[in-house]
């Protein structure tokens, strides 16, 4: 069994998910604010998509963190690499309490080095609804640049994460 790793920054820890925190997730997910990571859902299927977040740990060797703050879930990032995406994704969603704190710059970035030290990603991609301004600067910000309309959804573009050397 894959131990999840734990991150650390100046603010957040990164961890793996536990119960506690599926409460926070399913309102994420009853609620607007989720149409940038795959649109509303409810019930059984946010269940699902929460146990997935340890799952893809546990079968890929890599996947999601619950972003802590302030001793509190504030959203999830991660790495994950569904069949239907052409490359690994760097994925992120901050929930409403933690927007504008520089939460998802700071998570991300971390998700992001675990990637460069890892070696295991010669490629990866944010895959960002178009028009998704905050999304879409946020990946500018980390460095990537807008490539191909994504082939897994309409209106969706695969941003490039350069992973170039370890950092």
């Amino acid at each position: 069994m894959t131990v999840i790793p734990t991150l650390e920054t100046e603010r957040l820890l990164l961890r793996a998910p536990t119960l506690s925190d599926y409460p926070a997730y399913e309102a994420f997910y009853a609620s607007p604010r989720a149409a940038g990571a795959g649109g509303q859902s409810h019930g059984i299927h946010v269940w699902r998509q929460f146990a997935a977040l340890s799952g893809h740990w546990h079968l890929l060797g890599f996947g999601w963190w619950i972003i802590e703050y302030e001793g509190a879930p504030a959203g999830f990032c991660g790495l994950h690499n569904p069949p239907q995406k052409a490359l690994p994704e760097l994925g992120w969603a901050v929930y409403a309490h933690a927007e504008g704190k520089g939460i998802a710059f700071e998570a991300t970035s971390a998700a992001l080095a675990y990637a460069h030290r890892s070696g295991r990603f010669p490629h990866l991609a944010s895959y960002i609804i178009n028009g998704n301004t905050r999304s879409e600067a946020l990946a500018r910000r980390l460095g990537a640049r807008p490539g191909r309309p994504a082939q897994h959804g309409d209106n969706v573009t695969e941003w490039l994460h350069e992973m170039g050397e370890a950092a």
